[in-house]
């Protein structure tokens, strides 16, 4: 929970077993949803707070490929407003990170104490020196700076030391500020502490805390974050700096209200929600205004007793507002919506483990509920962020549908960037009008010579691509050959040598791009799934950039 942190201390296998992917089935009307620069799709990042530092490369790893970086809680304050290295800080930590392609950028944090937060400010210049050396020292990979609860007349000072930071650190290394939502504009009390325009200029991201709408002592129980709230938290703040520098913070917390007016507001984990209701019994409804979920649950004189932080959460009923699937899945929307850079979280291992099925599919923009859990999901994002492939329905992938030719022809055609129409009098197939809806692709790509029809004036568009006719158009497409690759070809027992396949295949293999099964065979004739394809692109991705 954000604010318990004011209160107390902060095999694959491509073509084997498994398989290929492509292009929308028959779909172009979803092409311009898929253009993105990179197959990384939105950032993502989560603060590290909760449970045992020993166990923070555990919770990092239940997160699958999902973060790109991750922001322990290993910078505090001293009271003289120095630098102070929490005993949490272990080296092994930022090392497990690194082998995993993760960066680690700790929190700088006032622990909510606004006269820590104002020394802090006011020795800015010594403490970003402190700040600087411990980056460099312990090979960590940029500093978040979370200063809360500090007033509007440190504004700018607040901002010259971000800056300071900026100045010093080398840009290899991540400047990023931790900024209050503001959905109101406010100018006054903490929240307008961050002059977001000025922030943005000397920074690389702002994470914009759009979560504690309902607060500890609130007593009117509340949505941690409304979608309203959240939306207009990003309109303010798209306002004041470019939209690829806002990161949207979303809470894996809910907050409860009770008889006993101290516990009003008390944050909750969403895993400890989840194990209260089904405990006691509760129910759940989605309220539609706030597109938040609230449960509600008794706990009576005979039920047995539930522990949080050491104490037993008192008799009576039980409202508590939070997070699940539905309501962060209408969040992680607004990422695609505000082309923002993406998205922050409070906190890791706060959330219940099946958030991972679709957080990355949500950010990035791709909701397809088929591809939640399936083996095939990163490289199925990694096709679609490119523009190489989509949905056959804005909600559905199709993973495990057969590839057929229309498809192949389609997406070579996008991974190749071939552009240009065809003429308007150039010959085609019979059974490809002008009027098919890959026609285009289909005449440009037998134009460049990457595949042809089963007779002259055939081309069966609807027939599944095998896997021996993707081997052979990759191999075309990328000029591969047997005596170019880096290793030496398999040897398949069902794919004889004067095979008109055999030579692509072989180049394949020498590529690593391809693979057998156990039995020695190749398969050739088998089909290609619309995943299998997904996960070979991945695979050649190297040398189809080149």
């Amino acid at each position: 929970m954000k604010t318990t942190k004011r209160l107390w201390r902060k095999c694959l296998m491509i073509l084997g077993t498994t398989g290929l992917l492509i292009a929308a089935a028959n779909s172009e009307t979803s092409v311009t949803q898929a253009q993105a620069s990179s197959a990384q799709g939105a950032f993502a990042m989560s603060y590290l707070y909760f449970g045992n530092s020993s166990s923070y490369t555990s919770q990092v790893d239940k997160s699958g490929q999902t973060l790109d970086e991750v922001s322990p809680s290993y910078f505090h304050i001293k009271a003289d407003g120095s630098l102070l290295i929490d005993d949490s800080f272990q080296a092994s930590f930022v090392t497990d990170m690194h082998q995993r392609g993760k960066k680690v950028v700790p929190f700088l944090s006032n622990d909510f104490d606004q006269a820590l937060g104002e020394k802090a400010i006011d020795n800015r210049e010594n403490l970003a020196n402190q700040i600087v050396q411990a980056i460099q020292t312990n090979q960590l990979d940029g500093i978040n700076l979370d200063i809360e609860n500090v007033g509007a007349d440190f504004r700018d000072k607040y901002t010259d030391f971000v800056k300071l930071l900026r100045d010093k650190l080398p840009s290899t290394k991540e400047v990023s500020v931790a900024v209050a939502a503001n959905p109101t504009g406010a100018t006054t009390s903490w929240i307008a502490l961050y002059d977001y325009k000025a922030l943005a200029a000397v920074s690389d991201y702002l994470m914009v805390m759009a979560y504690d709408e309902s607060f500890p002592g609130d007593p009117t129980p509340g949505p941690v974050a409304s979608l309203p709230f959240v939306e207009k938290s990003i309109q303010y703040a798209i306002k004041q700096a470019p939209a690829n520098k806002i990161v949207l913070g979303l809470p894996f917390y809910g907050r409860y209200w009770n008889q006993d007016p101290a516990a009003d507001g008390a944050g909750l984990s969403a895993q400890t929600i989840t194990k209260l209701v089904n405990a006691y019994q509760g129910t759940v409804r989605y309220d539609t205004a706030s597109q938040s979920p609230v449960a509600t649950f008794s706990i009576g004189p005979t039920d047995p007793a539930y522990s949080i932080n050491g104490k037993n959460l008192d008799i009576g009923d039980y409202t508590v507002w939070f997070e699940n699937e539905q309501s962060l899945k209408a969040k992680l929307k607004l990422v695609s919506k505000y082309k923002l850079k993406g998205t922050g979280s409070w906190s890791l291992n706060q959330e219940t483990s099946d958030t991972w099925d679709y957080y990355s599919l949500w950010a990035d923009g791709f909701y397809f509920t088929d591809m939640q859990k399936h083996w095939a999901q990163a490289d199925v994002l990694a096709a679609a962020n490119r523009g190489w492939m989509l949905g056959t329905a804005a909600d559905r992938f199709a993973p495990d549908a057969a590839l057929t030719r229309a498809e192949a022809a389609t997406i070579i055609v996008r991974v190749l960037g071939l552009t240009g129409e065809a003429p308007s009098g150039s010959a085609s197939f019979r059974d490809v009008p002008a009027t098919h809806w890959a026609w285009q692709s289909i005449q440009l790509a037998k134009q460049n010579g990457l595949i042809q029809g089963i007779s002259d004036d055939r081309f069966a568009p609807d027939q599944i691509m095998t896997r021996e006719q993707m081997s052979v158009l990759l191999s075309r497409a990328l000029h591969l050959t047997s005596q170019s690759g880096g290793a030496t070809a398999k040897v398949f027992s069902d794919v004889p040598a004067g095979s008109w396949s055999a030579e692509a295949i072989a180049a394949m293999s020498s590529y690593g791009l391809v693979d057998g099964y156990a039995s020695g065979t190749f398969r050739p004739s088998a089909s290609l799934t619309r995943a299998e394809m997904a996960a070979l692109l991945s695979r050649a991705q190297p040398l189809l950039t080149k």
